[in-house]
C-alpha cells in the first residue's frame, strides 16, 4: 500500500524533464495511509503492499500516467481484529476483489506546485471517476508529492450490513498519500 500511495503521490505530483520521465518511488519514504471516524476517534492505517508505474513530466501533461495497484489483504491498522474484519467480506472482501486500483486518464496544473490527476478508483470490482488533488515539488531528480482525498465508502460498497450506515463507521474515508519518487 505505500508504494501504491506513494506513486499516486508521485504521479500527481512530479515534475521533470521536456519529455515524460518515469519515476521509480521510494517504499520506504512513502506511504498510503486512511483515516476515518469510528465511534466518535479518528482511526489510521495504512495499505503495506501496493505498486506504481508513474509517468510524469509537468511540462506535457498529456503524456503523464500512473497506475497503482492496492493490495487489499494489507491493510494495517495497528488492531489485529480490525485488519482481519476490514479484509473481510463486509469490507474490502479482499478473497473475492484482491486489488484496487487507480489508474490516471488526465492531468491539470492547479497552482505553482498544485496538480489534480483525473481517474478511475475501483474497489470490489467497482469503478468509480475520483479526482486526486496533490501537491508536488521536484529538485535534483527527486519528487515529492502529497495528497488527501476524500472518499465516501459506500459508492465501492465498502462496510456492508450494519456497516452500510455512517454509525459506528463514518462513510467518509480519507486517503492519505505521502510519495517521495527518483527518475529513472
Amino acid at each position: 500500500m505505500r508504494r501504491a500511495a506513494a506513486a499516486l503521490a508521485f504521479l500527481a505530483a512530479a515534475a521533470g524533464p521536456a519529455r515524460a520521465a518515469d519515476w521509480t518511488v521510494d517504499p520506504a519514504r512513502s506511504s498510503l495511509a486512511y483515516e476515518l471516524m469510528v465511534d466518535g476517534d479518528l482511526r489510521r492505517g495504512v495499505f503495506g503492499a501496493w505498486t506504481a508505474e508513474i509517468s510524469f513530466d509537468p511540462g506535457d501533461l498529456s503524456t503523464a500516467k500512473a497506475d497503482v495497484r492496492i493490495d487489499m489483504a494489507n491493510a494495517f491498522s495497528g488492531n489485529e481484529t480490525q485488519d482481519k474484519a476490514a479484509a473481510g467480506p463486509l469490507w474490502f472482501d479482499a478473497a473475492a476483489s484482491p486489488e484496487a486500483r487507480f489508474t490516471t486518464a488526465a492531468f491539470r496544473r492547479t497552482g505553482a506546485d498544485g496538480y489534480e490527476a483525473d481517474g478511475t478508483l475501483t474497489i470490489r470490482s467497482i469503478e468509480r471517476p475520483v479526482t486526486l488533488p496533490f501537491a508536488l515539488t521536484i529538485a535534483g531528480g527527486e519528487a515529492h508529492m502529497t495528497a488527501r482525498l476524500t472518499l465516501d465508502r459506500t459508492q465501492w460498497q465498502v462496510g456492508q450490513g450494519s456497516y452500510a450506515s455512517d454509525t459506528p463507521v463514518a462513510t467518509s474515508v480519507d486517503v492519505v498519500i505521502d510519495l517521495t519518487a527518483t527518475a529513472r
